[in-house]
């Protein structure tokens, strides 16, 4: 295209507005479409666009304010605790991956330093691609998901030494600056800067701009502050997106953390938009056509080794079930943005020639366009064994400005509702089961047919004037998906939801709501009871049903910063036990506790 810029944007978001909703009709997601779109604008078909390397430059940070959004949701404690599934299973997939990918290279030809580089560029996966399919279903905070952020935030870390090692690997380092050890130093300092200087400043830079009362003022402040970490990151070196990582993270507890997700995640959605478009256009269809055999067993063998090694990767040391490892290879049997970089620094330094970059760069970005329907269809094969449920449209229900809604209408919902009903309460009710809502309508009860993590449908509900939303979903997934839903669109309401167990507690609690263990309540009452059956005095027993409900919500508090450490939540299991005995120990005068009392009483005037 020979217009201006204007033109050019013109294209893009119609590109955009015609792709996804004709994508999203079939079922095959928004990044599919996108790089669909990219392949009939670029060089290779419509010509529209004829040079896509400054569109993917621009875009790139699209990937930048993702992976800042993602930041946001974590914390200091939590990425401590994350330790593990990165460098341990993040590790060995980078490892494993690279290995294997590097053997098959060198057997096809190239020689050991051209094939390392190859293997560990190609083991690298797209964080673009996969965090945006896993935020598509939201399946970000599911096991795989977490899993596989992890390993992605290992995989941005490997990225850098395989780039300093390139030059060593093709023996050219024509600047004495090239030492990798003066990179690492860089990159060390950098990252030390950022944490440092962000932990000091940030928090007091956006108070001064939030009492400025401008928008547009903390908007601008919003993005400095993830493109200026971005930049920081970039010039030591290191990915950009790491740099506005860390930046997300560093807020993720302030009392800015809503705010800063509002102001960025609309810039974020287009520009990652823009990125797909982009990857797609740098497509070369042309060395696909010349060699569609060789490109065909490329993308079949990165995919099969990259699939194979992730799901055996996330059984074992990464403890999912077969579902989730499958979902996991799916989303991560993917070339990725790394890739292009570490192929055109081996391009550079002669390890690979141009007709093998080429390829590469071919294999990687058909990868990526492979990997939405890879996904589709692993999904719909794990959906079969589901029970179908009949189709109908979901419910029109009337804004009767309720004060509570209650998303799912079991046991639990309805005991709520009863409480609600008694007291004169207006609420409104919604489930996905459409015989539940059928039968309790009979009896007159406000519940309506619908998905509660539909947006739409909490609007039309009059989720605005809602003062408490109360979820109580019997689906672990579909909780973690309406909860966040909730806590992105309506940050003021409270929001209670009922927790199966302790682990979707902490899950939930990452959301800053109350969770609410539904057999928790109930389990302490039988227990008093069975005391008193025992013969313990109702008032002891009361008693003791008060400490132990103490205690554990201590313990919940304690266990939430250190959920993803196996090791750390058994140590303080035996250390709540402990305690507790000892508690208990003391009311009849035993243990540490009892004689601490003993002493106390000797001491006491006029024992």
């Amino acid at each position: 295209m020979h217009g201006g810029g204007l033109e050019l944007a013109l294209v893009f978001l119609l590109a955009g507005v015609v792709a996804v909703p004709v994508f999203k009709h079939f079922g095959l997601g928004a990044v599919l479409a996108y790089l669909v779109a990219g392949v009939l604008l670029g060089p290779h078909a419509l010509r529209l666009v004829r040079d896509p390397e400054p569109v993917l430059a621009a875009s790139e940070i699209g990937v930048v304010m993702l992976l800042f959004v993602i930041g946001l949701e974590l914390s200091l404690p939590r990425l401590r605790v994350m330790k593990r599934p990165v460098f341990e299973v993040g590790g060995l997939q980078v490892l494993a991956s690279g290995a294997a990918l590097g053997l098959l290279a060198h057997a096809f030809g190239l020689a050991w330093p051209a094939a390392l580089v190859v293997g560990v560029g190609l083991a690298l996966s797209s964080t673009a691609v996969g965090l945006q399919l896993l935020a598509e279903r939201g399946e970000l905070n599911s096991d795989h998901g977490r899993l596989g952020f992890a390993i992605l935030l290992f995989q941005d870390l490997a990225a850098i030494p395989l780039l300093a090692a390139i030059p060593l690997l093709a023996h050219a380092m024509p600047h004495a600056d090239a030492s990798p050890w003066l990179a690492f130093a860089k990159a060390i300092g950098a990252i030390a800067v950022l944490v440092l200087g962000g932990r000091l400043l940030l928090r007091h830079l956006f108070r001064v701009i939030a009492r400025t009362n401008m928008p547009e003022v903390f908007t601008a402040a919003s993005l400095l502050v993830v493109l200026g970490s971005a930049w920081l990151m970039q010039a030591a070196g290191l990915s950009a997106g790491l740099g506005a990582f860390l930046a997300g993270v560093l807020l993720a507890e302030s009392e800015f953390r809503h705010a800063l997700e509002s102001q960025i995640q609309p810039f974020e959605g287009l520009l990652l938009g823009l990125f797909f478009m982009a990857v797609g256009m740098s497509l070369d269809l042309r060395r696909v056509a010349a060699e569609p055999a060789t490109i065909a067993i490329g993308v079949l063998l990165l995919i099969t080794v990259k699939f194979a090694l992730l799901f055996a990767l996330g059984q074992r040391p990464g403890k999912l079930d077969w579902r989730g490892a499958l979902r996991l290879g799916a989303v991560l049997a993917v070339g990725g943005e790394f890739s292009f970089v570490a192929f055109n620094e081996a391009l550079k330094s002669r390890l690979i020639d141009t007709m093998m970059h080429d390829r590469l760069n071919a294999i990687v970005g058909l990868s990526m366009a492979l990997t939405p329907l890879l996904l589709i269809a692993i999904t719909r094969l794990l959906a079969l064994d589901r029970p179908k449920r009949p189709a109908r449209a979901f419910d029109e229900i009337p804004d009767e400005h309720p004060q509570v809604l209650i998303a799912g209408f079991g046991r639990f919902g309805q005991i709520i509702a009863r409480m609600l009903f008694a007291q004169r309460i207006r609420f409104v009710a919604i489930d996905p089961d459409v015989e539940q809502v059928d039968f309790f309508r009979r009896f007159g009860n406000p519940i309506y047919y619908g998905d509660p993590s539909k947006p739409s449908l909490l609007r039309a509900a009059g989720a605005a004037k809602i003062k408490v939303f109360v979820i109580a979903v019997d689906d672990v997934d579909a909780s973690l998906r309406i909860t966040r839903l909730i806590r992105r669109q309506y940050p003021q309401a409270k929001v209670f939801v009922r927790a199966r167990d302790r682990r979707h507690a902490w899950q939930l609690m990452d959301f800053g709501v109350q969770p609410l263990r539904e057999t928790f309540g109930t389990s302490l009452e039988m227990g008093r009871d069975v005391m008193i059956a025992l013969g313990v005095p109702p008032d002891v027993a009361n008693d003791r049903a008060r400490r132990f409900r103490e205690l554990d919500e201590r313990l919940l508090e304690a266990q939430y910063l250190v959920y993803g450490d196996e090791d750390a939540l058994l140590q303080t299991n035996a250390d709540a036990r402990k305690e507790l005995e000892q508690l208990f120990a003391a009311e009849l005068g035993e243990g540490t506790f009892g004689e601490v009392a003993k002493k106390q009483d000797a001491a006491a005037p006029g024992s």
